[in-house]
C-alpha cells in the first residue's frame, strides 16, 4: 500500500499533468513540458488584487496567467520577478509556490491595446 505521499507524487505524474486528461504540452522557457493553465482560478486572484488595474496608464493592461507544472520537470521553483518564456511570450512571475509537487506559478505582462 502506497503511503499518502506516495499515492500524491503518483497522483501528480500520472493524473493531474497527464496530457490525456488534464494538461497540454507547451513550451516553457524552450523547453517542452505538461502544463495547465488555469484562467478561472487567474479571475479569482484578479478580484482580490483589484488595485494593481489603477497603475496602469491608458492602453495598457495587465496581461496575467495562472499555470501548473511539475516540480521535477520544472527544476527549482523560481523566484518572484524573473521571467518565464511561455510559448514565445515572456512574462514576469509574480508568485510562486510549491504544492505538494506541483508548481503553481502566477505569470503577468504588461499588454497594450491594438
Amino acid at each position: 500500500m502506497l503511503s499518502f505521499k506516495d499515492q500524491i507524487r503518483s497522483d501528480n505524474a500520472n493524473i493531474f499533468m497527464n496530457t490525456a486528461e488534464f494538461s497540454d504540452v507547451h513550451l516553457v522557457n524552450g523547453k517542452e513540458m505538461a502544463i495547465q493553465i488555469d484562467n478561472n482560478e487567474m479571475i479569482d486572484r484578479e478580484k482580490r488584487y483589484q488595485y494593481k488595474r489603477s497603475l496602469y496608464a491608458d492602453g495598457v493592461y495587465l496581461k496575467e496567467l495562472l499555470i501548473y507544472v511539475r516540480a521535477e520537470k520544472f527544476g527549482p521553483l523560481p523566484a518572484v520577478g524573473r521571467t518565464l518564456i511561455l510559448d514565445g511570450k515572456t512574462y514576469v512571475i509574480s508568485d510562486a509556490i510549491n504544492e505538494d509537487g506541483i508548481y503553481s506559478l502566477s505569470l503577468e505582462a504588461n499588454k497594450t491595446m491594438s
